[in-house]
């Protein structure tokens, strides 16, 4: 009885949803909405999205996936034109596959009566992309501040081993969202639903596929009000934490056939990696490099200074052509030979070296943060591969070759992406933690001096230590010097920077170090005979990062770290100290960071020292609320003011 009343609900809610939306339904109420009664800052808002996936036979007797979506939009501002112009990418690389838009309209209310101005020919082409993938592109017409447009696209693709991804969360609000999947029972597929919105899934039902005379499998997802997943600071990939539904074929079991098994692991996903030619054959190659690399190591016999050594050559040799993979593309032997690879060339190239000199090393798969976290197993995954040595008491050294200004466990920040998969040559694999466990350091040092007419001058000196070393090479260095000065001087508004030197810039085993005068005109107050100014002077943060009342997912910080200030600062002629700020000492829970403020003066100068420490990169959203505090104490302490009066 109980199963009976859970199905008579889910039918029912199922049909209550399918009265709400109709393509070609679009009513006069939806035309006249100005705002979005959720959310007044959206551009632009999804009043229903539906979607089916099923299977249907073609002509020859084998399976078709359909994918079928169909969506209402309401453009409020300008700013939502951009969600009249409709991209679906999808696998032209193969078996014919179909994609095609109807039923796409644009509505608006002129006088009391509805306008419907349909899509033509010359607002829907195709882009190919590469010889694999092309872009069905879609510009609805007509579009004004106040429009509705509605779409319907249709996707069928004999290549079922994944279905396409559905989002139920974008970065605009999303009234209604329902999606429906029937699979025959000849399929099994295992699902993944990611995200923090709420997505309600209805009983799996059981119902008869009249026209294929099989049973069907029948659940469907719903979502209401869903929020807009809008850019946060501190996200390394907003894509990581949007609701979206995934499916991946396990098994299957057609009539008078053995069941076939695709359901795979992370084990399973990294050997069939490995045994590519385009990967494990490459580890095996050193024909090549011998000649070069063995002069190199007779000098060393340390097993340090030949991790070193040959790091260092294949950095100094060997040049990044920005291609992401972790197969190689023209292969070792060549891109050697050039000295110009792909990732995979360059780090399996690194790895085979290591190996030659009894190293012991491994290739790391690994998602970029572009790429977006692995949440499940499958060889799309990953889209990159470094190097891991293993060492005797069960740590690893990261290493990777394609930055000329990465050091071990120095990865480029593109890498540090959670976790990867290393594997041995014995093909078994293990899970690598990616995340940086040290403190990277940045010393801050400044001596300046205000005149009486509020103008300031001085000197700083800034030591970037670790990944704030390598961060700072690989993106500051690559700019121009004029670039990079109108960047500081845009980022702290009204400073003027004179002389500019640098050091180290590539003695990697050093703090990169900055060195600059800097003249500023507005950061002093000057009320009533008074001078007023904050002792960090520009370094003073003014805005909290963090807005948002709460927050559903994680912190992220690309490393911990330590910002380190020191100031001195002297004071006018004819002026002396009224008031100084007080010190203060702020540590958040579980020793997760903290900020010390220290102050004192001697005769005319004012000494101040501050610490800020963050000793985790990844916040749950459990700990949002301490961090949003800790910065609040913090910002508001960096902003009290040291006052000045007359002698």
């Amino acid at each position: 009885m109980k199963k009976i009343i859970v199905l008579f609900v889910g039918l029912f809610s199922v049909s209550s949803f399918a009265q709400n939306f109709e393509l070609g339904k679009v009513s006069i109420d939806e035309l006249k909405e100005k705002i979005h009664l959720a959310d007044s800052s959206a551009s632009a808002a999804v009043l229903y999205k539906t979607g089916k996936n099923y299977f249907e036979l073609n002509s020859e007797g084998y399976f078709i996936l359909v994918s079928e979506i169909e969506q209402r939009v309401k453009i409020y501002k300008k700013e939502g034109y951009e969600y009249a112009t409709v991209e679906v990418p999808y696998y032209t690389g193969g078996k014919l596959v179909r994609l095609y838009f109807d039923k796409a309209v644009t509505y608006n209310l002129v006088g009391d009566k509805i306008e419907k101005t349909k899509l033509k020919s010359d607002g829907e082409f195709t882009e190919k992309v590469n010889e694999n993938y092309s872009i069905k592109k879609i510009a609805l017409p007509n579009v004004k501040e106040g429009s509705v447009i509605e779409y319907k696209y249709t996707l069928k693709t004999p290549y079922y081993m994944a279905f396409p991804d559905f989002n139920f969360q974008t970065s605009i609000p999303v009234n209604k969202v329902q999606l429906t999947v029937e699979i025959p029972q000849y399929f099994t597929y295992r699902r993944f639903l990611k995200g923090y919105a709420p997505i309600n899934m209805e009983a799996e039902t059981v119902v008869k596929n009249r026209v294929n005379n099989y049973n069907d499998s029948r659940i469907v997802f719903k979502g209401e009000e869903i929020k807009a997943l809008k850019e946060e600071s501190h996200v390394n990939n907003i894509d990581n934490y949007t609701s979206i539904l995934q499916y991946e074929l396990a098994a299957t079991n057609f009539p008078n056939s053995v069941v076939e098994n695709f359901s795979t692991d992370w084990e399973s996903v990294a050997k069939t990696i490995y045994d590519d030619k385009n990967f494990g054959n490459e580890l095996n190659y050193k024909s090549y490099f011998e000649k070069d690399l063995d002069p190199l190591l007779k000098s060393t016999l340390k097993r340090e200074d030949r991790i070193n050594l040959i790091f260092n050559y294949v950095k100094s040799r060997m040049n990044w052509n920005e291609k992401n993979s972790y197969y190689c593309n023209v292969g070792v032997k060549k891109a050697y030979n050039e000295k110009v690879g792909n990732v995979a060339e360059i780090n399996l190239m690194l790895t085979a070296m290591l190996r030659y000199a009894n190293i012991k090393a491994n290739p790391v798969l690994v998602s970029t943060q572009a790429n977006g976290i692995a949440y499940y197993p499958n060889r799309t995954a990953y889209n990159y591969v470094i190097c891991a040595i293993e060492q005797e008491n069960g740590e690893y050294i990261l290493l990777d070759a394609t930055s000329k200004n990465s050091l071990p466990d120095i990865l480029p920040l593109r890498n540090l992406n959670w976790v990867g998969r290393m594997i041995r040559e014995n093909k078994t694999s293990k899970e690598i933690d990616l995340m940086p466990k040290m403190i990277s350091r940045e010393l801050i040092n400044v001596m300046a001096q205000i005149d009486a007419e509020g103008k300031i001058t001085g000197k700083a000196r800034d030591q970037y230590f670790d990944y704030n070393a390598c961060a700072f090479r690989d993106y500051y260095l690559k700019m121009s010097r004029d670039s990079y000065l109108e960047m500081i001087e845009k980022r702290y508004n009204g400073v003027e920077i004179g002389e500019y030197t640098t050091n180290n810039d590539k003695d990697l085993e050093k703090p990169m170090i900055e060195t600059y005068d800097f003249t500023h005109t507005n950061m002093v107050e000057r009320i009533g005979g008074k001078i007023y100014f904050s002792p960090m002077l520009y370094f003073a943060k003014v805005e909290n990062p963090f807005k948002q009342e709460k927050r559903e997912f994680p912190v992220d910080f690309p490393f911990p770290y330590q910002d380190k200030y020191t100031f001195s600062i002297t004071i006018p002629d004819g002026y002396e100290i009224e008031s100084l700020p007080k010190a203060l000492s702020v540590v958040m829970e579980e020793n997760l960071g903290s900020f010390k403020f220290n102050i004192s003066s001697v005769g005319k100068t004012i000494q101040v020292m501050a610490t800020i420490d963050v000793n985790s990169s990844h916040f749950s959203p459990n700990y949002y609320p301490t961090l949003k505090d800790f910065y609040k104490a913090m910002i508001e302490k960096q902003n009290e003011k040291v006052v000045l009066k007359k002698v």
